[in-house]
C-alpha cells in the first residue's frame, strides 16, 4: 500500500494525500449491514453533551465479528472491504457452511486465503485466532479480548498490535501500542498479527470539507470569545488568556485527571504508557 500525492490543479488537492486503497471493488454485504443513527453529540434528552458534532455523510454499519465463535470450521477470505466506520479496512470470510462474517483485515491477509479460530493451538498465521496462552511470547496481536468470551476490545485500530510479554497459568502481560503495560487473562481469545492499512495515519485530510464528511464541526478558541462566553476570552489586543487553560464550564483542560477510578480494568494495568508504575 502506498501514500498517493495529488497534482495540485484545485486549493482543495494541494495538500491532500491519501492511501492507494486494497479494497475489493464491491458493495458491502447486505445481510451484514444496518443502518446506523448517529447522535450528533447529542444525550437522551436531545442536549448538546460533545461539542463540535454533526451532519455528515451517511454510513451503514457493517456488524463485526470481533468473537469469532464458529471454532474449528476453515474460512475463505472473499473481500477486502472499506469501512467507514473504522480506520482500518474489514475481511469478509465465508465458512464452509455458507456463513458471512467481516472481521478487521489483518495486515498481510488477502483474497483467498484461508483463516481459523479455534480453542486450541493452531498455526501462527496472521489472522488466526485462539486464547492467548496458545501464543508464543513476544507475538504481536490484535483484537485481544479483557473478559474471555466478551468480545475484541483492545488494538482494533488501524496499524496496531499488541506484544505479549509473559504468560502464566492463570495471566498474560501485555505491551499496548502506548506502552501501557497490563494484565489479563491468559484465556482471553486474541488474533495473530497486527490491524492492517497501517498507512492510515500519513493521509492528511486536504480541506476542511473533508472534515465535515466526517460529521467535525468547526472549532472557535476560547482566547477569541467573549469573557460572558469562555473563561479565556477578552483582554485587549491578541491576549493568550491569562489563567489555566480550561473548558467553557471551568474544568481544567490540561494536566486534569479525568479517567474513572471505579472501573474495572483500571486494576489490570501495571505501568501507565508514562511510565507510572501501578503496583
Amino acid at each position: 500500500m502506498a501514500i498517493i500525492h495529488h497534482k495540485p490543479v484545485t486549493p482543495s488537492t494541494r495538500f491532500y494525500t491519501r492511501n492507494k486503497a486494497e479494497v475489493t471493488d464491491k458493495r458491502p454485504e447486505r445481510s451484514l449491514t444496518k443502518g446506523h443513527h448517529r447522535k450528533k453529540g447529542r444525550n437522551s434528552y436531545g442536549r448538546i453533551t460533545s461539542r463540535r458534532r454533526g451532519g455528515g455523510h451517511k454510513r451503514l454499519y457493517r456488524t463485526i465479528d470481533f468473537r469469532r465463535q464458529i471454532i474449528d470450521v476453515p474460512a475463505t477470505v472473499e473481500a477486502i472491504e472499506y469501512d467507514p466506520n473504522r480506520t482500518s479496512h474489514i475481511a469478509l470470510l465465508k465458512y464452509e457452511d455458507g456463513t458471512l462474517s467481516y472481521i478487521p483485515s489483518p495486515s498481510g491477509v488477502e483474497v483467498g486465503d484461508t483463516l481459523f479460530s479455534s480453542n486450541g493451538q493452531i498455526d501462527f498465521k496472521p489472522g488466526n485466532s485462539m486464547p492467548i496462552s496458545f501464543i508464543p511470547i513476544g507475538t504481536r496481536v490484535h483484537c485481544v479480548e479483557l473478559l474471555a468470551g466478551s468480545g475484541a476490545k483492545l488494538a482494533r485500530s488501524a496499524g496496531v498490535g499488541v506484544r505479549i510479554m509473559a504468560i502464566d497459568d492463570v495471566h498474560a502481560t501485555l505491551k499496548m501500542p502506548s506502552g501501557e503495560i497490563r494484565i489479563v487473562k491468559s484465556r482471553c481469545r486474541a488474533t495473530v498479527g497486527v490491524v492492517g492499512n497501517s498507512e492510515h495515519q500519513n493521509t492528511t485530510i486536504g480541506k476542511a470539507g473533508r472534515n465535515r464528511w466526517k460529521g467535525r464541526r468547526p472549532r472557535v478558541r476560547g482566547v477569541a470569545m467573549n469573557p460572558v462566553d469562555h473563561p479565556m476570552g477578552g483582554g485587549e489586543g491578541k491576549t493568550s488568556g491569562g489563567g489555566h487553560p480550561s473548558s467553557p464550564w471551568g474544568q481544567l483542560s490540561k494536566g486534569f485527571p479525568t479517567r474513572k477510578k471505579s472501573k474495572s480494568s483500571n486494576s489490570q494495568i501495571l505501568v501507565r504508557c508514562n511510565g507510572r508504575k501501578m503496583r
